[in-house]
């Protein structure tokens, strides 16, 4: 296959042509991913997340109300504004992928590893559901302790000290 050579072009030109352009093509995208990051503050504002492009979390910052929640809807908050950090950091790159090197199969691949998005009105922070929840069944009796053998009862085995 002959490479497509313009007119009074050589190979060696086009090479560095292309070396050029790649090169430009990865300077674009490493600074594009390195703008991906993003910063999801909840809905009521006690917990705010930043993540780094790469989805690794770089700040957790809990308002005044984070203590009202309790520990369970706490928890539920800050994993909601993760997850949301996480799919728009995740967006982001492939966003900005796609702007670099056009939509191209490369770049489904890509997409194809974006998380999916969250039902709607998926506000964690939200209040707990108005339906009671049911108890939790009563432990189970203690079951009877074990007997330890008596000494006349063991093993004669000396090389057991217990």
């Amino acid at each position: 296959m002959q490479p497509n050579l313009g007119p009074g072009e050589d190979f060696q030109l086009l090479l560095e042509r292309q070396v050029r352009e790649m090169q430009s093509k990865a300077a674009a995208l490493n600074e594009a991913l390195s703008s991906a990051g993003a910063t999801v503050r909840t809905r009521d504002g006690s917990v705010t997340v930043t993540l780094a492009p790469n989805g690794a979390l770089t700040n957790l910052e809990l308002g005044h109300r984070a203590c009202e929640l309790g520990p369970a809807r706490l928890t539920a908050a800050i994993m909601g504004a993760v997850r949301d950090a996480q799919r728009q950091t995740a967006r982001a790159v492939a966003d900005s992928f796609a702007t670099i090197n056009g939509d191209g199969e490369s770049t489904e691949m890509v997409r194809s590893f974006l998380p999916p998005d969250p039902p709607p009105d998926g506000d964690f922070a939200a209040p707990d559901s108005a339906e009671p929840t049911p108890p939790p069944p009563p432990p189970a009796p203690p079951s009877a302790p074990r007997r330890r053998p008596a000494a006349a009862e063991r093993p004669d085995d000396e090389s057991n000290p217990w």
